[in-house]
C-alpha cells in the first residue's frame, strides 16, 4: 500500500509529574517540585536531593537523588547543574521513574502533556491513507486511545468502531498506555 499522505502529532511537555508520597506536615499526598536541588558537601563527599512542596500546605520535603558520593564520580557538567538548579536537570529528576522507584513513591502525570498536531481535521476525510507518527517528549504513560480522541477529534466509540474495522491500524492495543513513539495508519475508505 502506498501512503503519500504523512503526518506528525507530538506529545508535548506542559507541566511536571506530580509526587504522590505522604506528607510529614499534614494529610496531603501530593507534592510538586520546588524548581530547587539542595547539594551538600562534606569534605570530598556530596548529598543531593531534589526538593519537593507540599501541594496542601507548601512544606518542603527532600527526596535523596546521591547519597555520600565522591565529588569525582560526578560528571562536573551535572554537578555544576545541581549546584546551580539547572532547569533541565530538576526536569530530568522530577520525571525519573528510576528515583521514584528508588525512593518508594509515585509520579502524577495527570495534566502533564498535551498533544500537538498538524493534522487539520477535515484532512482526515480524504480517502487516501493517512501514516502518523506520534512522538513523546516525555515519559508519561499515555493510553492510545486517549491519542486518538484528541488527535481525531472523535469520541471514544468512534475511535473503537474505526479499530474494530481496520479504518485505524495500531501496533498496540487501543487501550494499551505507552511512553514511546510509534507509527498508526487511518484509512478512512
Amino acid at each position: 500500500m502506498n501512503i503519500d499522505r504523512k503526518a506528525l502529532w507530538a506529545v508535548r511537555q506542559s507541566a511536571l509529574p506530580m509526587v504522590v508520597r505522604p506528607c510529614l506536615n499534614c494529610s496531603g499526598t501530593r507534592h510538586h517540585p520546588s524548581g530547587k536541588i539542595r547539594v551538600n558537601a562534606n569534605g570530598k563527599l556530596l548529598d543531593v536531593w531534589l526538593l519537593l512542596h507540599c501541594a496542601v500546605c507548601a512544606r518542603t520535603s527532600k527526596v535523596p537523588v546521591h547519597e555520600r558520593v565522591h565529588v569525582s564520580s560526578l560528571e562536573p557538567a551535572r554537578r555544576v547543574g545541581y549546584e546551580t538548579n539547572d532547569p533541565a536537570a530538576v526536569r530530568e529528576l522530577a520525571m525519573s521513574a528510576s528515583l521514584a522507584a528508588k525512593n518508594g513513591y509515585r509520579l502524577d502525570w495527570t495534566g502533564t502533556w498535551e498533544l500537538e498536531t498538524d493534522t487539520p481535521f477535515s484532512a482526515l476525510h480524504d480517502p487516501t491513507p493517512l501514516k502518523v507518527l506520534i512522538s513523546f517528549e516525555l515519559p508519561a504513560p499515555v493510553r492510545v486511545e486517549r491519542l486518538l480522541m484528541l488527535g481525531l477529534g472523535l469520541s471514544r466509540t468512534e475511535v473503537r468502531r474505526m479499530v474494530a474495522d481496520g479504518r485505524i491500524r495500531l501496533p498496540l492495543t487501543p487501550g494499551a498506555k505507552t511512553h514511546r513513539d510509534f507509527e498508526l495508519t487511518i484509512d478512512r475508505r
